[in-house]
């Protein structure tokens, strides 16, 4: 996973340097599962955005292997 940061002109500066201007962005559209149908997660109510803000992704062979490590 990549880290950024912003500075004051709306840039955004990688963790390796990589400075990518404000002007060359753009904005992407995500889309994530409601109530079994995808949707534009912009489209969503207050409260299923703050619950999709508040998701953690599960990555199945970090998974698997910590299970392994310590079954108990």
């Amino acid at each position: 996973m990549c880290t950024y940061r912003e500075d004051e002109q709306g840039n955004l500066i990688l963790e390796d340097g990589t400075v990518i201007p404000e002007a060359v962005r753009e904005r992407a559209e995500v889309y994530s599962r409601v109530v079994g149908y995808l949707r534009p997660v912009e489209q969503w109510n207050a409260g299923k955005q703050e619950e999709f803000a508040d998701r953690k992704l599960f990555h199945p062979e970090t998974e698997a292997t910590s299970r392994n490590a310590n079954p108990w």
